[in-house]
């Protein structure tokens, strides 16, 4: 690397450096909204080999282009998958003795068919910064296995102990699956997004995320609930004998046609409430109070709309069609639009923060608008797997993943939620970024291009590229 530095922040990183939090001062007037705290300017590229002088260690990136799960914290990770496979193994056992084996395989066989569709449709709306899949595995595990477990042992003690009070053991599964069910379940499946909430926070960014991170946590408890409802309808047609399966048909119906996105829907009201508590800035009128107000009025909705699901369940076939038409459908339809114009929100704060870069020098002139496009994305990946092959189209990959990640920490900066280590993070990410550049700048200018993203001048005036009269 030349010894030549880089102008701005990044040359000299220690007086360059964000503070964790503003001054006193600034708190007070940011939470009279009057005063944000801006991140400090972004650095100008004046050298061909730039030096990052700020980049960490390999060892202690935050940015990594390829997860390494033996660098991680192995420990913490082996206890974890060790508690899920437990969780997992109880479930399993509980759920096949309760509807017997072949019950279970039947069970395990239809129940795996709304599985990757639900995976793609939320895989699908976190395409811009799209989560880590440890995360996302791990949200589906909790949701299949710890959540289900605490759900069923809670479920049961309830319905018991409803029971012993009122010596009506009908009355007690109706109340258990109104009243007790919505509120275990959601706070279960709760748990999952609550911790990554806590322990993966910088994946954990707005409503998108939570959205994305309920969908897998849902989809999971549905699963390994649907396994124990269509096992238990197999069963029954079984003892009606006759070859019948008319019960697991209309279960069948009911839970994997009609209605594969209840659990999603009502644990997305959870995830939102998490998703909009992690925009609030740091210096936020009441930032503490709405910290605590949004995540728990998003689980009581959820709570509250799962009661009513069972409850018209429970009470008449009718009133379930009319809470299907009436509720789940709007629902489900303000949260699909919520979803993607979130996900075009997101696409906006790349154009508008990215072209700070290139103005800089770090981006060509084409590239904002270029990575602020699904279509142009693919596009450039598509471009670099013809000329380079995997390795290219994989590095542009990862050239898209760093530069948004780059637009969103600005983003967030630019809020007033200013990481302590906002250089150091700033200079890794522009350090992965200058790494792959070569493949991946002309891939993007292309790509932004073709898709009609910006302007394509006549060739005798297209400086940028082949021009015949250019002396």
């Amino acid at each position: 690397m030349s010894s030549k530095p880089m102008a701005g922040p990044t040359s000299e990183p220690a007086p360059a450096s964000v503070p964790a939090s503003p001054p006193a001062a600034a708190r007070a007037e940011a939470s009279a909204g009057a005063f944000i705290p801006a991140p400090s300017p972004v650095p100008a590229l004046e050298s061909d080999r730039p030096d990052f002088a700020a980049v960490p260690d390999r060892a202690k990136w935050r940015y990594k282009p390829r997860k390494d799960f033996w660098r991680s914290k192995l420990v913490r990770a082996i206890a974890l998958i060790t508690v899920l496979a437990i969780c997992a193994l109880a479930i399993l056992a509980m759920v096949r003795e309760e509807t017997g084996t072949e019950g279970f395989l039947v069970g395990l066989g239809i129940a795996t068919l709304p599985v990757p569709l639900l995976i793609a449709a939320f895989r699908w709306l976190d395409r811009v910064e799209p989560a880590p899949w440890k995360n996302l595995l791990f949200a589906l595990a909790w949701g299949a296995f710890a959540s289900t477990l605490v759900a069923i042992l809670a479920n049961s003690f309830a319905i018991d102990w409803i029971s012993s009070i009122s010596a009506d053991p009908g009355s007690a599964e109706s109340l258990g699956a109104t009243a007790v069910a919505p509120v275990v379940e959601e706070t279960a499946k709760g748990a999952a997004l609550l911790l990554l909430f806590l322990f993966r926070r910088r994946d954990f960014t707005g409503p998108v995320d939570g959205l994305v991170y309920a969908g897998f946590t849902a989809t999971g408890f549905a699963f390994t609930e649907n396994i124990l409802y269509l096992g238990n309808a197999f069963g029954e047609d079984q003892d009606l004998g006759s070859g019948g399966v008319s019960t697991t048909v209309a279960t069948f119906f009911a839970r994997i046609i009609m209605s594969p996105f209840a659990h999603p829907l009502f644990t997305s009201l959870t995830g939102l409430g998490l998703g909009f508590a992690a925009l609030l800035a740091t210096g936020a009128k009441f930032r503490r109070t709405r910290m605590w107000l949004l995540p728990i009025t998003g689980l009581l909705l959820a709570m509250g709309l799962h009661a009513t699901w069972n409850g018209s369940a429970s009470f008449h076939p009718l009133a379930f069609v009319l809470v299907y038409v009436m509720f789940m459908v709007p629902v489900f339809a303000m949260l699909t639009w919520l979803a993607i114009w979130s996900r075009q929100k997101e696409l906006r704060t790349i154009a508008g923060e990215l072209p700070a870069y290139a103005a800089a020098g770090w981006l060509a002139p084409d590239e904002p608008m270029a990575l602020a496009s699904m279509r142009a994305r693919a596009t450039a990946r598509g471009f670099a797997a013809r000329g380079f092959g995997k390795p290219g189209s994989r590095a542009v990959g990862e050239y898209e993943a760093f530069a948004t990640t780059l637009a969103f920490l600005r983003h967030r900066a630019r809020r007033g939620q200013i990481p302590g280590d906002f250089t150091a993070r700033e200079q890794e990410l522009l350090h992965h970024l200058w790494e792959r550049r070569q493949v991946a700048s002309p891939a993007l200018t292309y790509a932004a291009r073709a898709t009609g993203q910006v302007w394509v001048p006549p060739q005798y005036l297209d400086y940028g590229g082949y021009n015949p009269y250019r002396s």
